[in-house]
C-alpha cells in the first residue's frame, strides 16, 4: 500500500472512529437516561441532560415546527456531507491538518445524519452552563465538527503554502512582494 493510500485510509478511519464513538455514546444516553433527565458532572458548569434536537446545529429552529422539517434537515445534512467528502477527496493527502479537520467534520456530520435518518432527531446531551445561562446542547458529533472547523480556520490563517509544482522560493518572493 502506498503512503498516500495509507494516509487516505487513516483519514477515513478517523471518520469511522468519530461515527462509532458518537453512536455508542448516544445509544448509552438513550438507554440509561429518561428524556430531559440531568446528571451534574461539574456543578454550576457542566451536566449531562438528555434532549432530542429536531432542529439544526445547536438546536437552531428546533421549536419552529417547520413544514417538512423531518425531510429538509436530513437532506441538508446529506448534501453538506457529500460536499465535504468531495472536497476531502480533492485535497492532497499530505495536507495533514486539513485532512484531519475534514475527517472530524465528516465523522460528526455522518453521526448526526444517522440520528436524523434512524430517529428523526439528533440526541444531544452535553449541557454547559453558567448560572442561568446555557450554551446550546451538543453531542460528540457536534464536538468533532466544531474542532474540525477550528482546525480549518487555523489552517487558513497560517502562512500560505506553495501550491503543487510551485517552488518554495517563488512563493516566498511573491509573499514578500505583496507585503511591500
Amino acid at each position: 500500500m502506498t503512503s498516500a493510500r495509507r494516509l487516505r485510509v487513516s483519514y477515513l478511519a478517523l471518520v469511522g472512529v468519530i461515527v462509532v464513538l458518537d453512536q455508542v455514546v448516544k445509544r448509552l444516553i438513550d438507554r440509561t437516561m429518561v428524556l430531559h433527565e440531568s446528571h451534574p458532572i461539574i456543578p454550576g458548569l457542566l451536566q449531562l441532560t438528555y434532549v432530542r434536537n429536531r432542529g439544526g446545529a445547536f438546536g437552531l429552529l428546533s421549536t419552529g415546527g417547520l413544514p417538512l422539517q423531518d425531510v429538509v434537515f436530513p437532506l441538508v445534512n446529506a448534501v453538506v456531507f457529500g460536499a465535504m467528502l468531495f472536497v476531502a477527496l480533492r485535497i492532497p493527502v499530505r495536507r495533514f491538518w486539513v485532512q484531519t479537520a475534514l475527517g472530524l467534520v465528516l465523522g460528526g456530520a455522518l453521526g448526526n445524519l444517522i440520528d436524523r435518518l434512524v430517529h428523526g432527531y439528533v440526541i444531544d446531551f452535553v449541557d454547559v452552563y453558567w448560572k442561568s445561562h446555557h450554551w446550546p446542547m451538543f453531542n460528540v458529533a457536534d464536538s468533532a465538527i466544531s474542532v474540525g472547523v477550528c482546525l480549518l480556520i487555523l489552517d487558513m490563517l497560517r502562512e500560505p503554502q506553495p501550491s503543487e509544482g510551485q517552488p518554495q522560493a517563488e512563493t516566498a518572493d511573491a509573499e514578500s512582494a505583496r507585503r511591500s
